[in-house]
């Protein structure tokens, strides 16, 4: 299943996305948030659907594409996933993964447009694989019960200013993360049984030229191994947001400049969709 939300900010329509078809989900729930994902929500909208009870929302097509969940009471990253990245950023790839945070204002649309920070010189794009969970987690035994507790898959922007982050972070990442709109996610929220999630193709593009071309397969931690590895820190709530890292080919590698105003990302994860920010100054923005 392929879940949705379309509309204005803050007033987003839930919806389930099938065979090209829009359906609209407020008969069930007025949100994708953690109580609808921890409610057994395939289950009801499957029994749903097939009851007929949920009508096709006229003109989606001309909707903005919000974000697939609502604001998540957490956003939480892994750092240097990927062991190339992890060169290209001049350190040896982790030995546990590494954890910082991003804030839950940071969660936009997909297409939404991204501003640079106010003397930024270095904001650069990470494509990135989410895991949004779908049930309470808190030390799991083992990697083996992750899964229960994934409500499903998104593509994220884990958008970064390098400067906050290694030049005036005193020590933690957090202040190259946390600028608002800096978490482009969606277009979907795709459920675990629609996707191979350990063999999945992750794309960027700035200016329609070529950046990152890699895939989950690459990952050091697989997506079960965070789940539990975080889950021996932090309580994981339904409708929070894990980001996985991401792979070589980022400005911060010293190939690539880094993004300037008018600058267009492109950011696709096979079988997750598609997304697209332009990038605006902070002066344009006032």
């Amino acid at each position: 299943m392929k879940f949705a939300r379309l509309g204005a900010p803050g007033s987003e329509i839930p919806v389930l996305v099938q065979d090209e078809r829009t359906f609209d989900l407020r008969p069930l729930t007025s949100d994708v948030d953690g109580d609808f994902l921890a409610s057994d929500f395939r289950a009801r909208v499957a029994d749903a659907l097939a009851a007929g009870t949920l009508a096709e929302l006229p003109d989606a097509v001309s909707l903005r594409v919000g974000s697939p969940i609502a604001r998540p009471g957490a956003v939480i990253c892994i750092g240097q996933n990927y062991a190339a990245h992890a060169r290209e950023s001049g350190a040896e790839p982790p030995t546990v993964p590494i954890m910082f945070l991003k804030t839950p204002n940071t969660v936009v649309g997909p297409n939404d447009t991204v501003t640079i920070p106010r003397g930024s010189e270095k904001t650069d794009w990470e494509v990135e694989l989410g895991v949004v969970i779908g049930a309470s987690a808190a030390y799991l035994d083992s990697p083996d019960e992750a899964d229960a507790h994934i409500a499903g898959y998104v593509v994220a922007n884990d958008v970064s200013e390098r400067t906050f982050q290694m030049e005036v972070s005193g020590g933690q990442w957090s202040k190259g993360k946390i600028a608002f709109g800096f978490n482009p996610t969606g277009p979907w929220l795709v459920t675990p049984d629609e996707v191979d999630v350990q063999n999945l193709r992750l794309r960027s593009w700035v200016n329609g030229e070529p950046r990152q071309d890699s895939n989950t397969n690459d990952m050091i931690f697989d997506v079960r191994t965070i789940v539990h590895h975080l889950s021996q820190y932090v309580t994981l709530e339904p409708g929070d947001l894990i980001l996985t890292g991401t792979p070589q080919g980022v400005a911060f590698g010293g190939k690539f400049p880094y993004l300037q105003p008018g600058d267009v990302v492109d950011i696709e994860i096979e079988g997750l969709g598609h997304q697209r920010q332009e990038f605006v100054a902070w002066e344009a923005q006032k």
